[in-house]
């Protein structure tokens, strides 16, 4: 089912192909999230004959291989008798050298007014983006692909509000959760173990990589928590430094696994030297790792409120990316507002509440006393449904 439902990413995409003007248009996003499927997808649909190929290999391709790719789809154009044709190449980045073949190849035709699109797919985010700034300046556009939102996955799998928040939005692991010791073996091995070791160890240098696997772990068990890298040294037991944290941090974000959001503070100097609060990015990689079933994570409300701020912060996260949009939190003194929106000079401040139990909003009260506020979002409680603000944009909020 997921193969036929269209995403509504698919129809910008589309639309990009068939445009006059020549883009690269670049998908990168983490694993599963679903870029081959939109790909194929606006295969059958863009009307140009189309060369696919995959770099996701045990032996990683080389610059020859890519070059044979784009002979091919050139080919196209001309057997096939087309006005043009499209190339996509899925896990790019694994090609070593591949943004400075792109860039050569991608010249020759526009010289040649070889009218070739190109779609260029990676899951790994931040190696995607190092090539694209480095080799292909004014050539290329972005397409963030994230994790699957709530709405999307109630209108293809018609998954409830509770369903998405224990098991995420990974539309592969659907046909799974009624067994959860396939769907848990599933998000470990196929997804967490799968990312780490091909999308961040293969390609990145990483000195400790132990202590990179443990501070997902750990973060995946302190998701929605303020933790300082000092603290972090301390629990993972390691003699590392902070900086290597705060990489190693930013690593696990690029692959869409873990993120660890600053403070807001309206000083651009303070928010980097913040504590970081750890939020994974798809609450199946929380629920996988802690050994707590589905009626368990109900029954406690304390877990269950974790899990759903931690739902909220990651359809923040992922769905805020690309569009100009900064998430931030804040602390002063024990009080807390859980998320900070900020776009331009309007910040938005938002708090999560799983529960209909009596509580304050010290923290939003104080918060508004030190910065200039928009809007103040209470989310459950008796305030927005949960399920409307995880079906809706976040710039619903912030416009």
């Amino acid at each position: 089912m997921a193969d036929e439902y269209k995403r509504p990413i698919y129809r910008e995409i589309l639309n990009r192909v068939k445009e006059k003007r020549r883009f690269i248009q670049v998908l990168a996003g983490p694993r599963q999230a679903g870029k081959t499927t939109l790909a194929r997808q606006v295969m059958n649909a863009c009307g140009l004959p189309v060369h696919y190929a995959s770099a996701d290999e045990p032996t990683l391709q080389d610059r020859s291989w890519l070059n044979q790719q784009w002979d091919i789809a050139r080919i196209n154009i001309t057997s096939k008798k087309s006005s043009g044709a499209l190339l996509i190449v899925d896990e790019v980045q694994k090609v070593a050298g591949w943004s400075e073949t792109v860039k050569r190849l991608w010249d020759e035709d526009t010289a040649n007014k070889t009218n070739l699109k190109v779609i260029l797919l990676g899951s790994s985010p931040l190696l995607m983006q190092q090539g694209l700034t480095e080799s292909l300046a004014g050539r290329f556009e972005t397409i963030p692909v994230r994790h699957w939102s709530f709405a999307e996955m109630r209108d293809c799998f018609a998954m409830s509000l509770e369903q998405y928040i224990y098991f995420g939005g990974y539309p592969g692991a659907v046909a799974l959760i009624k067994n959860r010791q396939r769907w848990m073996k599933y998000i470990l091995d196929s997804l967490i173990e799968t990312t780490i070791a091909r999308d961040i160890l293969l390609m990145t240098r990483v000195d400790k990589p132990a202590l990179l696997r443990r501070l997902f772990h750990l973060g995946c068990e302190y998701s929605g928590q303020v933790l300082s890298y000092q603290k972090m040294v301390g629990q993972l037991q390691d003699a590392g430094n902070t900086t290597t944290l705060a990489h190693y941090l930013e690593l696990l974000r690029g692959a869409g696994l873990l993120t660890g959001l600053e403070k807001y503070s309206g000083k651009t100097h303070r928010k980097r030297g913040s504590s970081p609060k750890l939020l994974c990015l798809n609450t199946a990689l929380m629920t996988a790792l802690s050994g707590v079933s589905y009626q368990e994570a109900i029954k406690d409300r304390e877990y269950w409120g974790r899990l759903t701020e931690s739902a909220v912060g990651a359809h923040l996260a992922n769905d805020s990316a690309g569009k100009g949009i900064n998430l931030y939190y804040w602390l002063s003194r024990n009080r807390e507002v859980d998320f900070i929106l900020e776009s331009g000079k309007n910040v938005v401040a938002i708090e999560v509440k799983s529960g209909k139990k009596e509580y304050t909003l010290e923290g939003m009260a104080e918060f508004c006393k030190h910065f200039s506020v928009k809007r103040q979002l209470l989310i459950g409680g008796h305030g927005i449904a949960i399920d409307e603000f995880l079906s809706s944009p976040v710039e619903r909020w912030i416009e």
